[in-house]
């Protein structure tokens, strides 16, 4: 009996390779062979640079460690792989027969009425033994079919925590950086509103005695109560994007911090090498758990055509069984059973059918899904491209619109002490000069901000430290 299990277990191991799944064959990336803004071609790629090597900021350096330690939807991504982990362990398990150590005893008493000896009678059986139950012989790969599945869905879990530490990296980076942006930003309304409140004063006292006029009291008046209109907002907008930092780092900002640095002296690299739109589809995780729930649709299709056909399943079992528990082990009681079973489906109201149609279905939704994260991160990465030809050239003007905003208002305040302008000239200039310094720090922001999104476009972030530093220390 021993050779004759042996014997069908390794008869269905030999037939569990059969697979009636499609053969797999990757999609064409539906997106054009080249970007539409022109690169120029390195062997340098954005994927292999450590994010500790593109914030050189020790501050957001700090801030995005302690993210990646605390973040919450960044554990709750880990935590999905060990779901998913969990659920591979639990079907592939199903690949592999389960052997059951069963032991049982039962005594029973008939009465004299119900004996066939007219005498009353006690029984008592005990058994103990090995058996495997219900062990399906996959001859038409459906159990491999839902191990690859369960697989490729493991698979997809892995990338998508990576796609989700490569948006934490960038998303506390944009959040410090507009923390920086508002910072200044308030900085210099705090300043225009001193000077403006201490020209407004100058402006009080030359119309209290009739040096000036109402008018020129109220266009001062205007500048300050607009300042601080500027400054309210700012310290609001401040303190939210704090908040949204707190929120992505996980837990309050520590005292300790390392000093912050201005968005003038954050090295942040700028010229990243976009390589080609088919080099996305190796480094952006996102992509790589599309495919892998691609593939795990795949699989599913082959375990809706194995449900067409006969599945065989084995019960099997060996002990000893004896009326007396110290008889157990005596010579002639060992027992065996070996019964296999075969269930051939014949009618299920088309069942099996809308299974098959619904995988292929869902295959379908799959390799819809796969293009869509290929055609998003061909966007995405054109969109950063497009842009950081023109940033550069926006800082610039704007740096020169400051430059010559602040030049006018020298012109025109020695103007008006010469008595050639007015002040409603100055209040312009003044006026002109603040909104440029505002849009300077913008500019800058979406600078910084392009080069992030282009990062993380590229599938950079996921590394701590690049390949090279770390084949250096």
């Amino acid at each position: 009996m021993n050779k004759r299990l042996a014997l069908s277990l390794a008869a269905a191991g030999l037939l569990t390779a059969c697979s009636l799944a499609p053969t797999y064959h990757r999609p064409t990336a539906p997106v054009a062979n080249a970007y539409p803004t022109p690169t120029a071609e390195t062997s340098a790629n954005a994927a292999s640079i450590g994010w500790r090597e593109f914030f050189p900021d020790q501050r957001l350096q700090t801030l995005i460690e302690a993210a990646l330690a605390n973040n919450r939807d960044l554990r709750i991504a880990a935590l999905r792989i060990e779901e998913a982990r969990a659920q591979y362990n639990i079907q592939s398990a199903d690949l592999l027969p389960t052997l059951n150590a069963t032991a049982s005893g039962a005594r029973s008493r008939t009465p004299a009425n119900l004996s066939p000896t007219g005498r009353a009678t006690v029984n008592s059986s005990y058994q103990v033994g090995l058996g495997i139950t219900s062990f399906e012989l996959d001859f038409f790969g459906r159990v491999r079919s839902l191990n690859d599945a369960a697989l490729a869905q493991y698979l997809a879990s892995e990338e998508a925590a990576r796609a989700a530490r490569i948006s934490l990296v960038a998303e506390v980076a944009k959040a410090y950086l507009a923390e920086r942006a508002f910072a200044e930003q308030y900085e210099l309304a705090r300043k225009t509103l001193e000077s403006r409140d201490a020209a407004y004063k100058l402006a009080k006292q030359r119309f209290d005695v009739g040096a000036s006029s109402a008018l020129d009291l109220r266009q001062n008046e205007v500048l300050v109560q607009t300042a601080r209109a500027s400054l309210a907002t700012l310290t609001r907008q401040r303190a939210q994007a704090t908040n949204a930092l707190t929120l992505l780092v996980g837990k309050p900002l520590a005292a300790s911090l390392p000093p912050e640095q201005s968005l003038d002296a954050q090295n942040i690299v700028t010229d990243i090498p976009a390589g080609l739109p088919s080099d996305l589809l190796t480094r952006r995780p996102d992509i790589r758990a599309a495919e892998q729930r691609l593939k795990a649709a795949n699989a599913n299709i082959g375990a809706a055509r194995a449900a067409f056909f006969p599945r065989i399943s084995l019960t099997a079992g060996i002990g000893t069984a004896s009326n007396a528990l110290d008889g157990l082990f005596d010579a002639g009681s060992r027992t065996w059973s070996f019964a296999p079973q075969l269930l051939l489906p014949i009618f299920d109201a088309g069942r099996n059918s809308a299974s098959l149609s619904l995988a292929e279905v869902r295959n379908n939704i799959a390799v819809a899904d796969y293009e869509k994260s290929i055609q998003t991160a061909f966007r995405e990465v054109a969109d950063t491209l497009a842009a950081r030809a023109t940033l550069e050239d926006q800082v610039a003007a704007q740096r020169a619109v400051l430059d010559a905003d602040a030049d006018r208002l020298k012109l025109a305040e020695q103007r008006y002490q010469n008595g050639v302008a007015s002040s409603l000239d100055v209040l312009d200039a003044e006026r002109e000069l603040f909104s440029a310094e505002q849009s300077l720090v913008q500019a800058r922001l979406l600078r910084l901000t392009n080069a992030i999104d282009l990062y993380r476009a590229l599938g950079g972030g996921i590394n701590e430290a690049s390949p090279q530093a770390v084949r250096q220390d």
